[in-house]
């Protein structure tokens, strides 16, 4: 096992002191290889250091400006810090170095999402679960950025298939609730909003729109 695999294993522990020894003895050991620099920013990261993180990851990028997982993790950590524009171009460099993951569109989405350019964001999250079908986050971005361009129909598909992957997910139920409503499916919308409120009893939204469609309905 390499010294970096080491690390790695450690810093999967949550030995960080021994994964860090790991990573500066394989920096000191090849000082020409991105990887160390890259493992022991994204160590740092996980800890909290962001700023040492970042001048891992830019010392890794000097080394080799293809190194497509120090652009993902800088990525990650001007997330972390709000600092969505930088994001996004870190996370396109990485596509552009053939990171092509689902995670990388998945963040890439998220950034634009943050950024409000939900026509980039949409198109990210498409990628997202093209690449990862399973991915139940990725997926209820997707439907969520659908409904928020008010593609109600294609956010309903979307939305219906988080729930089949993970029935517990409330703000997905939530979400169907409103999708439903809007095209005044109303005992639909009932069914959906009930059900957040069963896996998540202080889902505040849930409970207004319950209210809000049993109102309708007692009026209709």
């Amino acid at each position: 096992m390499s010294l970096n695999e080491q690390g790695i294993a450690y810093m999967n522990e949550g030995k960080y002191e021994e994964a860090a020894k790991m990573f500066n003895d394989a920096i000191e050991e090849k000082p020409t290889d991105p990887t160390g620099f890259i493992n022991f920013g994204n160590l740092l990261g996980v800890v909290g250091e962001y700023e040492r993180a970042l001048t891992f990851f830019d010392k890794a990028i000097g080394l080799d400006e293809t190194a497509a997982t120090a652009y993902y993790g800088a990525g990650t950590i001007y997330y972390k810090q709000d600092q969505f524009e930088e994001a996004a171009k870190m996370f396109k460099q990485a596509l552009v170095a053939k990171l092509d993951e689902s995670d990388v569109h998945f963040m890439l989405g998220m950034s634009y999402y943050q950024l409000g350019a939900l026509p980039h964001a949409l198109a990210s999250f498409k990628r997202t679960v093209e690449l990862a079908p399973h991915d139940v986050e990725g997926r209820f971005q997707y439907g969520l950025c659908l409904a928020q361009l008010e593609y109600i129909d294609e956010a309903i598909v979307e939305l219906e298939q988080v729930v089949e992957l993970d029935d517990q997910h409330a703000d997905a139920y939530f979400n169907l609730g409103v999708a439903y409503a809007y095209h005044e499916r109303t005992t639909d919308a009932l069914k959906a909003f009930t059900r957040a409120l069963d896996i998540q009893p202080d889902h505040a939204l849930a409970a207004n729109g319950k209210k809000t469609i049993e109102k309708a309905l007692e009026l209709g």
